[in-house]
């Protein structure tokens, strides 16, 4: 089996790189860069993701796309008109990918799509599922929808399998973002005034958990033209998070306990209402699906996880 993985030089496909060579499986990594290319077998280059770029080449004697390669969702959007750029990328790049695989034999077209997709934030015990009608609220999410509906198409008209995981918040070695920010926040020992936000839920998946998913749904019958949501399988409050990444550090989180109500108030007038709302709010997905159609379970638990995560 030959697998063609986009996004090789990102966060999420240089561990399914790297995973791919501990299970012996032969993988062709795709670079944008002919620097990225050189010296590692069988990689190849294709220098853009948009609705024009070839990959005549690339996909022969493909079985598998992963496709990880995305314009990735950013907390200070600079573009004037965000939502034609991740179209660009993430739905006539994903589009175009799709239909030249279809049409070079390929098999399964593995895509990692955004809980995004879903929306926002969940109530209180009710979580996101797998068939919940899309709700994305930003461009990104907008964009992975558009892309999910587009690939589903290109399923039924070519006959070609799709499989859609939507991962939440996704940490590990070299996360960036605000996860990052979190677990510089702890390990420098700032006094956090979260340590009464403990009403909600959020679900989080390691990025070994993703990954072990990803090359199940590569080989698994089962996984063909479904989707499916991932987490850790433990959704964790923001005061219990920082809890277990100040152990992870084995450096005590300093919480203070400061009123959820005065929280957001305090970062609505500062313009960071978004932020807050992640801090605050709850979004967790239910995995049960995954965990049953396709005999799965977490493989990393979150204290594991997180202990991976800060080395």
């Amino acid at each position: 089996m030959t697998v063609l993985l986009t996004g090789a030089s990102g966060f999420v496909g240089r561990a399914v790189l790297k995973a791919a060579k501990q299970r012996g499986v032969e993988v062709r990594p795709v670079f944008r860069s002919l620097a990225a290319v050189k010296g590692l077998a069988g990689a190849v280059m294709v220098p853009g993701l948009d609705g024009e770029a070839d990959w005549s080449q690339a996909l022969q004697g493909v079985d598998v796309v992963i496709h990880a390669a995305a314009r990735a969702h950013v907390m200070r959007e600079e573009a004037l008109d965000p939502l034609t750029e991740y179209r660009c990328v993430n739905v006539q790049g994903t589009s175009n990918l799709a239909r030249q695989a279809a049409a070079a034999g390929v098999r399964r077209f593995v895509f990692i799509s955004s809980i995004k997709v879903n929306g926002e934030a969940t109530s209180p015990d009710r979580p996101f599922t797998a068939d919940d009608a899309p709700a994305p609220e930003d461009a990104y999410g907008i964009s992975k929808a558009e892309a999910e509906t587009e690939l589903r198409r290109i399923a039924q008209e070519t006959g070609m399998e799709v499989t859609i995981i939507r991962p939440p918040l996704i940490y590990g070695p070299g996360v960036k973002g605000n996860f990052s920010s979190l677990m510089n926040w702890v390990r420098r020992g700032l006094p956090l005034p979260l340590g009464g936000v403990t009403h909600n839920r959020r679900s989080l998946v390691g990025l070994d958990n993703l990954v072990d998913l990803i090359w199940v749904c590569v080989e698994h019958p089962k996984a063909a033209n479904q989707t499916f949501l991932i987490s850790d399988g433990e959704d964790l409050s923001t005061t219990e998070l920082l809890r277990r990444i100040g152990k992870a550090l084995n450096r005590p989180a300093r919480l203070l306990w400061v009123p959820a109500g005065l929280i957001a108030l305090m970062a609505s007038l500062l313009g960071k209402k978004v932020i807050s709302q992640r801090l605050l709010g709850s979004l967790q997905v239910d995995i049960s699906k995954t965990c049953e159609l396709l005999d799965w379970k977490p493989i990393v638990a979150v204290d594991e996880g997180l202990r991976r995560a800060v080395e």
